[in-house]
């Protein structure tokens, strides 16, 4: 595979942004680099530490492993919309988008293989078709690309914040002011680096809310819409903890101890909008609120 390193990568360390392109463990894009498979500018790459350039053109030789596109048509998809360009899927909780480490299999995109069996070959190997993605744990839209051209337009949209993307949260307590923009660079927690954190040493990030709702009984909670600026890695909920209200059903970055019944963080993807990558028309779709979600604020009227 060959790409060109983009302004939000620039300063990463290879081994990383080789474990991002390629969903490798970084132990495995660090075997890649020691073996010679990785070039940046035309010439192999011997130190793991060495940071990246934007504009630079990494390489990688990745081995060929038999079932990067194994079908998996067990797996559930509510398509929303569909043509020969795109699919915009109403992704359910619990499913995990694309393969990587300890999800090699019964994910998202191979579930749409087995339906669109012309994703193969579009974008990375292991991800075809993705240009961005949800977390496991996090319903709702995104949409993935069916021919390169597709790909191509929309990681640009991506890249210059032409998509919309909006997210319902139930965060505890109420943010003050109710509307504002936590701007604040996200990268991995030093501590736990499984973990992301706002960190000097991270990517910019910046998350715009609003508060929709409050609610005092039985506990202090607000429903907030989320705007991505950026896509980084659990970007809103790292935000929103942050500024003193973590999203309600969140154990990673919230409240272990409190739930409300939300048997996951409560954080759904509502709204999405973009061009449309071969005749330019503006696409905007919603998601409502699925049952579980709605389930915990009727337990807060």
């Amino acid at each position: 595979m060959k790409e060109h390193i983009p302004e939000a990568l620039a300063g990463e360390r290879v081994d990383r942004v080789v474990a991002m392109l390629t969903g490798l463990p970084r132990s495995a894009a660090a075997e890649l680099i020691a073996a010679g498979a990785v070039r940046l500018g035309g010439r192999a790459v011997i130190v793991r530490s060495r940071r990246v350039e934007a504009g630079s053109t990494v390489e990688v030789e990745v081995p060929e492993v038999v079932d990067e596109v194994v079908t998996a048509p067990e797996v559930p998809v509510h398509t929303v919309y569909v043509d020969e360009h795109v699919v915009v899927v109403d992704k359910q909780a619990g499913v995990v988008v694309h393969p990587g480490a300890g999800n090699r299999r019964g994910t998202l995109v191979q579930a749409l293989l087995h339906r669109y069996p012309d994703l193969a070959g579009v974008g990375e190997v292991d991800r075809p078709g993705v240009v961005h993605r949800l977390d496991k744990g996090t319903s709702g839209l995104l949409v993935v690309a069916r021919t390169d051209l597709a790909y191509r337009a929309l990681v640009a949209q991506m890249a210059s914040r032409h998509v919309e993307r909006r997210y319902l949260a139930l965060v505890w307590g109420c943010p003050e002011p109710a509307r504002g923009v936590v701007d604040a660079p996200v990268g991995r927690s030093q501590r736990a680096p499984t973990r992301m954190a706002v960190s000097s040493r991270g990517r910019p990030a910046r998350t715009g809310y609003e508060v929709l709702r409050r609610f005092a009984d039985p506990v202090g909670a607000a429903l907030v819409a989320c705007s991505l600026e950026t896509g980084r890695t659990h970007q809103i909920r790292v935000h929103l903890a942050a500024i003193g209200h973590p999203v309600v059903g969140d154990t990673r970055y919230g409240n272990r101890s409190r739930s409300l019944g939300a048997a996951r963080p409560f954080l759904h993807a509502e709204r999405l909008g973009f061009d449309h990558p071969a005749t330019g028309e503006r696409l905007r779709f919603e998601s409502p609120l699925p049952a579980d979600l709605e389930q915990v604020l009727i337990g807060l009227e």
